[in-house]
């Protein structure tokens, strides 16, 4: 009869331990799903100001068409992402393509000292600076997911629930070489 008692208090003890592992599992999952939800509002806004800012380079590049019409499509295809790692590599291209609108404006001294571009601009700048900011937090949440996933004793249950490793929301390869080079200052 103890013998029963104890065997009973031992699964008892284990089910609320196995019970803890997966709610820790699901609030560090929830977390990072949360971080990218704070993504999703700073991309909504970078969205909504997109079409301004190429409106008004349009004006004065008109000869630069293509730079304008890859930033337009990658806009649409980073708003069309459905999953998590679809918007994410949506989302780099767009990055790569706001980089290569900032280039073709250098070549125009006018459109930079135009008030309304400079506003644009600024504000194309702000949300690119929360964006790197909620993308910080939005890795951190990974990491913590990534860590819980692959400690012990949660590695043995992870899977069994459905719990993965996930991406990081990193500089594509394509840039990697750029951002590793320190930056060239002229005058």
């Amino acid at each position: 009869m103890i013998a029963l008692i104890v065997v009973a208090v031992i699964a008892v003890i284990l089910i609320f331990w196995v019970i803890g592992i997966y709610n820790n599992l699901v609030a560090l999952r929830n977390n990072r799903e949360n971080a990218f939800a704070n993504i999703d509002v700073q991309l909504k806004q970078r969205y909504d100001l997109i079409p301004n800012l190429v409106n008004t380079v349009k004006g004065y590049a008109e000869h630069e068409k293509g730079v304008l019409e890859r930033v337009t499509a990658a806009r649409t295809a980073a708003m069309g992402a459905t999953t998590l790692n679809d918007k994410i590599e949506a989302e780099n291209a767009l990055s790569s393509a706001l980089a290569g609108l900032k280039v073709s404006v250098e070549a125009y001294p006018d459109l930079k000292a135009n008030q309304n571009f400079m506003q644009l601009q600024s504000e194309l700048a702000d949300i690119e600076n929360k964006l790197a900011a909620v993308r910080r937090f939005f890795n951190s949440a990974t990491k913590e997911l990534n860590t819980g996933v692959q400690s012990f004793p949660a590695v043995l249950f992870a899977g069994m629930f459905g719990f993965h490793q996930e991406p990081m929301f990193e500089v594509p390869q394509e840039e990697r070489a750029a951002v590793q080079k320190a930056p060239e200052v002229k005058f």
